[in-house]
């Protein structure tokens, strides 16, 4: 396996999520990837100065620095929503770049999709490129993705998914992110919370769900009208006739972060809550009895550390899924590349235009 030097472009929390979790994969796997902090960009020079210092880059550089380096094989996009986009198409640009991990959303506007579908083909076709929805990777969602395929839950009825917390219900923590504040679809709850659910409807259900409507809650002086704080949609899936909701809260009080879904079937059901990362549930109608499926930390066959009934947490799924980008060495895994993120940003656009409906009937 090769040693991958690797830039970040990006120097915020999330991007050092990221680098504990290039830096835990040798506690976890038998035969980790070798790598090499290179670079690390970001639009303040004190901000990335720091970034390195802290955690063993080789170098801080701004952008246009950044895409000049001709020896970086792999690039992390870990900046603002709005610039994910210039971010992707710079880093493909560059020659020796051939592995991209690109936080959601993939992009922040409809013209942006039309362009990343127009660099989908061509030259940049062979490239690996990974987008950051690693709940997909939480031990129990890997497995109940398996279960899901191999047993037999008969054809999907209504389903239900959300992802929900509370930090902007306070004034302190609304001010130091007003960049996450823009209006949809750059910006707001489903777009940054609720593409994480509509990325798990994605994986269990497939693409080409139709948005029937939408609606929107929660205003603050300081907060744009555009901006939903809560936003839910209604979908039919024409293939199987299922309907269903998916949400995205930033403002439910008391709720802490909360991953939940539920899927119902002709033949049974299935269901998870990250309250209980180590488990989901399911239900078939001629045995008539719920099941707990307990899945701990168990990434069979690839890993299981510290051991396979240990809990796992949001930075476990982190871990595994820079493990697949960097390996591919799950072939279990649901791996979500950049055509899954643009069907989940095809989603996040259209729950925008049809928030923008129920604002101006409201």
């Amino acid at each position: 396996m090769p040693k991958f030097k690797i830039g970040f472009l990006g120097a915020g929390g999330i991007a050092r999520s990221h680098v504990f979790a290039l830096n835990s994969l040798k506690y976890f796997y038998q035969s980790p990837p070798e790598f090499e902090l290179a670079a690390v960009s970001s639009a303040r020079e004190e901000s990335r100065k720091s970034f390195s210092e802290n955690f063993g880059f080789s170098s801080a550089v701004n952008a246009d620095e950044f895409f000049k380096i001709k020896d970086l094989d792999t690039v992390f996009i870990l900046g603002p929503n709005n610039v994910h986009f210039p971010h992707l198409k710079a880093a493909l640009n560059m020659p020796s770049v051939n592995r991209i991990y690109l936080e959601k959303p993939v992009c922040s506007s409809q013209d942006e999709e039309n362009r990343i579908n127009e660099l989908l083909g061509g030259k940049h076709k062979e490239k690996t490129i990974q987008v950051g929805f690693q709940f997909l990777m939480s031990s129990a969602v890997r497995e109940a993705l398996i279960w899901w395929k191999e047993k037999d839950f008969g054809k999907p009825l209504h389903f239900s998914f959300t992802l929900k917390h509370s930090d902007y219900l306070k004034a302190s923590y609304r001010a130091k992110r007003q960049s996450r504040l823009t209006p949809a679809p750059d910006g707001g709850a489903m777009a940054d919370l609720g593409s994480h659910a509509l990325s798990l409807m994605v994986a269990f259900l497939g693409s080409d769900l139709k948005i029937i409507s939408a609606l929107q809650s929660g205003q603050f002086d300081d907060v744009p009208a555009g901006s939903d704080l809560y936003s839910e949609i209604s979908l039919f899936d024409p293939k199987t006739r299922a309907v269903g909701n998916v949400s995205g809260s930033r403002v439910s009080s008391g709720i802490g972060d909360m991953m939940a879904f539920e899927i119902f079937c002709e033949k049974g059901a299935l269901k998870y809550n990250s309250y209980y990362p180590d488990r989901f549930e399911y239900f078939f109608e001629e045995k008539g009895d719920w099941t707990t499926r307990f899945t701990g930390s168990n990434f069979n066959p690839v890993t299981s550390f510290p051991s396979g009934h240990v809990p796992a947490g949001w930075l476990r799924a982190l871990i595994h899924a820079h493990y697949i980008f960097l390996t591919g060495n799950d072939t279990m895994a649901y791996v979500p590349d950049l055509q899954h993120g643009l069907e989940v940003q095809r989603l996040v656009r259209e729950t925008a235009q049809q928030m923008n409906k129920f604002r101006k009937n409201t």
